[in-house]
């Protein structure tokens, strides 16, 4: 049997900030901030393009190699939508030969602690596979 909550609560995170602010006649409203952060980062792939590139700039054949099991055209719609969400950056050398390298942008550089907890965490409560 469920119950309807008419009056807000406010949900708390451990550290003490609101996870989810309000729930209102049953509906759960969580934080717009990170429903933003996980349409990005939550979309296969993106955390783990991320994460290899806080290692440092990469050409698109070394994510390719680096990042198991991700296809060329993922790849590049992956780096595309990282780069549209100011995380990642296209670094083009006119060459001889041409050559496009990708790095993290400030905001992406600013990822990387929270990156780091992440990974923290799932080594302490996730069974690796």
């Amino acid at each position: 049997m469920s119950e309807t909550v008419d009056a807000e609560v406010d949900a708390r995170a451990p550290s003490g900030a609101p996870a989810c602010p309000a729930v209102t006649a049953g509906l759960v409203r969580c934080d717009a901030a990170l429903t933003n952060v996980f349409q990005i980062l939550g979309k296969r792939w993106n955390g783990i393009i991320v994460g290899a590139l806080t290692q440092g700039p990469a050409s698109f054949s070394q994510l390719g190699r680096g990042v198991t099991g991700i296809s060329d055209s993922v790849l590049s719609d992956r780096l595309s939508g990282l780069a549209a969400a100011g995380i990642v950056t296209r670094l083009v050398d006119s060459g001889p030969p041409v050559s496009v390298t990708y790095a993290l942008t400030e905001a992406g550089r600013a990822l990387v602690p929270a990156m780091d907890e992440l990974r923290r965490w799932a080594e302490r409560h996730l069974t690796v596979t």
